[in-house]
């Protein structure tokens, strides 16, 4: 029987190889695209694997410094203006329940699951929910895996050949090129941010913790550099890998019916993204990518990163995230109750 020491460096082999490979062909995002393709084709395939367990939340916190980092006091000062497209993010969320839960129930799926399933994340905090309230826990986590596979793949295609964006920004500068006292400041952030986030059981502590402590730190004037480039490629490299270990185990039944019902539902997700991105651009209220990413209802570390390699304002798609975040974790549970007929009814 294979050690799990012995999985997890097989897992890292195969996404280094992805991404090596993904970069020598010149593709877009290597670190990214890279590890998921070669850990989903091999998942697929029968392949045992094994996530980097805590090193991947530790990776989340590089991106939650980085958007940290983003909120600036000059955005903090631009937040009035962001008014009226963040109170829209309720109206999304809603919607998106509203639609998604009757579409999964048609399909046959029980009402816990067809609930947390048609919740916009976060990933795991839904299928917590989900659990509890007597859900499928292995459809529901297939599909919204799929639900981030297919939007975090199909986001950046749509960025450059409908939005003529291209995803070459530079992630960040050079770990040699950053002040000494700057990195260590980022550093504690990111270890003590999310540490006390978690102690505090805060949902999305590896992100939100560190995000809220450089937020902090930004507005104090002591930061003004997002992470280092090699930092953001580590961070791309543990989420690409994550998403594709996701996929172990899985069979042809299943593939079959919640992998294809997930995939299904991004269409619905994707009609939705797209109506309200419209009526923000029209507005004026952002420009089409700022406005795309944000209500993009893919996970919050993977539109982070969209963000900063297209340019995007970052703070504002961030501000738009987070607000979903609120939304679906404190709403979800709430509107479950007297949407879900009681446990045990059909």
């Amino acid at each position: 029987m294979k050690t799990l020491h012995a999985l997890r460096l097989k897992t890292l082999a195969l996404g280094l190889g992805g991404a090596l490979l993904f970069r020598w062909a010149g593709m877009p995002l290597p670190f990214l695209f890279g590890p998921l393709a070669a850990c989903l084709a091999a998942a697929l395939a029968g392949q045992d694997l094994k996530g980097p367990g805590a090193v991947s939340a530790g990776a989340r916190t590089i991106l939650g410094v980085a958007a940290g980092a983003a909120i600036t006091p000059e955005v903090v000062g631009m937040l009035p203006s962001m008014a009226v497209s963040v109170a829209l993010v309720p109206v999304f969320v809603a919607l998106i329940g509203l639609i998604g839960m009757p579409f999964f129930r048609r399909l046959g799926y029980d009402a816990p699951t067809a609930w947390y399933a048609a919740m916009p994340g976060g990933f795991q905090d839904m299928v917590v929910f989900g659990q509890e309230a007597g859900a499928d826990v292995r459809a529901l986590s297939l599909i919204q895996a799929t639900r981030v596979l297919f939007i975090v793949t199909l986001a950046p295609v749509l960025i450059v050949h409908l939005y003529g964006r291209g995803l070459d920004n530079p992630v960040g500068e050079p770990f040699v090129s950053l002040p000494a006292g700057e990195l260590a400041l980022m550093a504690a952030a990111a270890l003590g941010g999310w540490k006390l986030a978690a102690r505090a059981g805060l949902f999305g502590a590896s992100i939100l913790g560190p995000l809220i402590a450089t937020v902090i730190l930004a507005q104090c004037g002591l930061l003004h550099h997002r992470p280092p480039r090699e930092a953001i490629l580590a961070a791309q490299f543990f989420i690409g890998l994550g998403i594709g270990v996701h996929y172990v185990g899985v069979t042809l039944a299943e593939i079959r019916r919640y992998v294809a019902s997930g995939a299904l539902y991004v269409g619905i997700l994707a009609i939705l993204s797209a109506l309200f991105t419209e009526v923000v651009s029209l507005a004026g209220l952002a420009p089409p990518v700022d406005a795309f990413l944000a209500f993009a209802p893919g996970g919050q570390s993977e539109m982070t990163v969209l963000a900063i390699v297209t340019g995007a304002d970052l703070g504002f798609v961030i501000v738009h995230h987070m607000v979903r975040m609120v939304t679906v974790i404190l709403g979800a549970p709430v509107a479950a109750r007297w949407l879900m007929p009681p446990r045990g009814d059909p």
